[in-house]
């Protein structure tokens, strides 16, 4: 069989007339980069399908803003949405929960705390908004009209399939247009208005088929101690009716499934608490326990996968939705990779997963109203999770979805012929 070759023209100095014109109907897309060159950060962004007059171009710039500043200013936006979303404390003064408890955190619905919430969502939007712009601040001619391009492209009325790569995965999702010039503040952030992934980097490779299959294959990696969890039940139920499930609850299960050169799954789902362990003086790694006390993290998960790496005789490309605190924070450059990071460098279409703590029963709904939906095929993961970020807003008056963050698999949709 014969195959096409793809090419991506970046630049077309002769402004189209040897190419193919775009066709009408397209889904708008924007590729933005953001990296190194020597001490200083650059940026680049090239657009397809975008309504602007000059988007058949790429746009470049360097950057003026420190890379250790903005890494310091993206850790801070996760700290106030840490500190006033999951960690706020009632002191009596009237968010309507028991004093000493923590009412956008110990309820999905947060519909009766809207005299809380709308204000905490507009202070986040500005946060969000005050990101952005320290990431494009600065006088230099280029970088001016970078910042005019890319800020007309978030903040138009066309909704975007945004792949941010980068170095650092810094929170996309919770970035903000202007919220002065949005209808309300909810519509500025950047994962309510589009749909966002942090891109995979390096070329990709063919994994063992599988054939057709009538059901998908779907795992559950969890801790029995959190089956208390309002819904966490159901979801299991879900999972049983839905796909051919198996169930894990020791670490030592996980890694003997990991060490298979094939791994038929379709979906892994982890259900379980993660932290970071100190790995020396200056770092630390994210690590997940399932029921017993073997830590799973980024080194373990490439070490029982070594010998099969990009080997076409083995698999491993499951979509997985790691549903435990942090796991969506990647590690700096040169460091040991976050357990997330390691599983799509070891092949997973994609990985979803909170960047902080969250909380349990919210965790819970939000994994039942996401599972539900990609285990029909109809949706990619991130449609769904575009979705639910409006639909909790719309619904339940909670912010939370922002914080899930999706490193890859945008376009990935549950796909049962390999």
């Amino acid at each position: 069989m014969t195959h096409d070759p793809v090419v991506e023209v970046l630049q077309d100095p002769a402004h189209g007339f040897t190419g193919v014109p775009r066709q009408r109907g397209s889904a708008a897309e924007l590729r933005v980069r953001l990296y190194r060159t020597g001490t200083d950060l650059r940026m680049l962004a090239i657009p397809r399908g975008i309504s602007a007059s000059d988007s058949a171009e790429w746009h470049e710039a360097l950057l003026e803003v420190p890379a250790e500043e903005l890494l310091d200013r993206a850790n801070r936006l996760l700290a106030i949405w840490r500190d006033q979303v999951v960690g706020r404390i009632d002191t009596g003064g009237g968010d309507g929960g028991q004093v000493g408890g923590f009412p956008m955190a110990d309820s999905v619905d947060l519909t009766e705390l809207r005299a809380l919430t709308d204000p905490l969502v507009a202070k986040l939007a500005d946060e969000g908004f005050e990101l952005l712009q320290v990431l494009l601040d600065g006088t230099s001619y280029d970088l001016g009209r970078f910042r005019e391009f890319l800020l007309e492209a978030l903040a138009g009325g066309q909704q975007l399939r945004i792949s941010f790569d980068s170095e650092w995965q810094l929170p996309w999702s919770m970035l903000a247009v202007d919220p002065a010039e949005c209808d309300s503040p909810w519509e500025a952030f950047l994962g309510h208005r589009h749909q966002i992934e942090q891109a995979r980097t390096g070329y990709p490779w063919d994994h063992a088929p599988l054939g057709r299959r009538e059901r998908a294959t779907v795992s559950l990696n969890k801790d029995i101690f959190l089956d208390h969890v309002n819904r966490s039940h159901e979801v299991q139920k879900l999972l049983e009716e839905r796909s051919l499930l198996t169930v894990r609850t020791r670490g030592s299960e996980l890694l003997e499934a990991l060490a298979r050169s094939v791994l038929t799954e379709d979906l892994m789902y982890f259900w379980c608490h993660g932290r970071f362990v100190s790995t020396g003086a200056s770092g630390q790694v994210l690590t997940v326990r399932l029921s017993d006390s073997e830590d799973i993290d980024g080194p373990v998960v490439k070490r029982q996968r070594r010998r099969y790496i990009r080997s076409p005789q083995s698999r491993f490309k499951p979509f997985v939705l790691l549903n435990a605190c942090h796991s969506a924070r990647g590690a700096a450059p040169g460091r040991l990779k976050h357990l997330g990071q390691e599983l799509i460098d070891q092949g997973a279409d994609g990985v979803l997963a909170p960047q902080i703590e969250i909380p349990e029963d919210f965790a819970a709904e939000y994994a039942y109203a996401f599972l539900d939906r990609y285990l029909t095929g109809d949706d990619t993961a991130g449609a769904i999770g575009q979705a639910l970020v409006r639909r909790f807003a719309r619904e339940f008056h909670n912010p939370l979805a922002l914080v899930y963050s999706l490193n890859s698999g945008m376009n990935t949709r549950l796909d049962l012929v390999s």
